[in-house]
């Protein structure tokens, strides 16, 4: 037994990959997510409509624009996405926020019900405050797109990484390598049944969320296709790019999970990016999934038109694109690298070395 176990403490001494993985992530993983699981957002970015002169409001709401306009104006501001919170003045001012943003609206509603006990404010100034688009401040409403963003993670980066790994230890890689395909063709042919998956997969979840937990889907659904296949376009190119690295599946999974935890838990998922703390709230905004929520919750809950969401789409074109081709160049490396030299094809066949 101890021969056994000391072999294993040298194999697992050489492995060094494996060893720094064991070691160095659970103490990242404690640092980040240390400052990044907090769910007290303590500044709502709020627009102001019209004339707030004498408007008393609570400092969660953090002014980033005022504006002449009216109640209709207010709602399509939050409708794009430009606020979470926006504040119509006038003799009976009211104050909308947006349920989308869950945490968010907790937290203004839990401050104007401070600023509504007596004397907190002059007569007359009291806001009246609504909750759009999410008005019984749902949870279910703002995970369901959430988890469909998951899906496509989890299918795209874990289970293709596997799929790719796989072919690489049973030795199918190098008899493709062989065969008369171009490497574009062997690429797409890996990675499309992986699409078909997740696409069948993301469909399901926004059935059953819709049919089961009554989540509302109020925009467009050619504009939420757009955004899913920029998405996986991403997640499949992370998988491709996982498996190119990783010796067996022990290795992706590995690398796989320490992906997906930070999409999970850093993207506004679980914990809102506005309560972050700054240093960690940078690594939410070079996640793919960030910006898939955003399009997820904006066109099912919001009804966000497009031009609302052309920069988180354009973010997803630009990791999809840079993501996906590194994979195609180190798949194409890894297809060349398989092939057989003409000395060993020569061997092989009875002739001379």
């Amino acid at each position: 037994m101890w021969a056994i176990a000391i072999k294993e403490f040298r194999q697992l001494r050489r492995d060094h990959r494996t060893l720094a993985l064991m070691v160095m992530a659970p103490l990242l993983l404690l640092v980040v997510f240390g400052y990044a699981a907090r769910f007290d957002v303590e500044e709502v970015p709020t627009i102001v409509v019209g004339e707030a002169a004498g408007l008393r409001l609570p400092d969660v709401l953090r002014v980033v624009e005022t504006r002449s306009g009216d109640r209709a104006d207010a709602v399509e501001a939050l409708r794009r996405g430009e606020a979470a919170a926006a504040v119509v003045a006038g003799p009976t001012p009211e104050v909308l926020v947006d349920g989308a943003e869950l945490f968010s609206a907790q937290a203004v509603l839990r401050a104007l019900g401070a600023v509504r006990t007596p004397g907190a404010a002059p007569p007359g100034t009291r806001p009246r405050v609504e909750v759009l688009f999410n008005p019984g401040l749902e949870t279910s409403a703002v995970m369901v797109p959430a988890l469909a963003g998951m899906i496509l993670v989890f299918i795209g980066t874990l289970i293709t990484s596997l799929g790719v790994v796989r072919e690489r230890q049973a030795g199918t890689l190098e008899q493709l390598a062989v065969m008369p395909f171009r490497p574009r063709d062997v690429f797409l042919g890996k990675v499309a049944p992986y699409f078909v998956v997740a696409a069948a997969d993301l469909a399901l979840v926004l059935a059953v969320g819709v049919w089961l937990f009554d989540v509302p889907f109020r925009g467009s659904l050619a504009t939420f296709a757009l955004g899913a296949l920029l998405f996986l376009f991403v997640t499949l190119g992370m998988g491709v790019l996982v498996s190119s690295v990783s010796q067996n599946q022990g290795q992706a999974i590995q690398l796989a999970m320490m992906l997906l935890l930070p999409q999970v838990l850093l993207s506004g998922m679980i914990f809102p990016v506005a309560s972050m703390a700054a240093g960690v709230r940078w690594i939410s905004y070079v996640l793919p999934l960030t910006y898939f929520i955003r399009i997820a919750r904006g066109v099912m809950l919001r009804a966000a038109p497009i031009d609302a969401l052309w920069s988180s789409l354009g973010l997803l074109a630009a990791l999809g694109s840079s993501v996906f081709g590194l994979a195609v160049l180190r798949f194409r490396r890894d297809l060349a690298s398989a092939r057989p030299r003409r000395g060993r094809v020569a061997t092989a066949a009875g002739g001379a070395p």
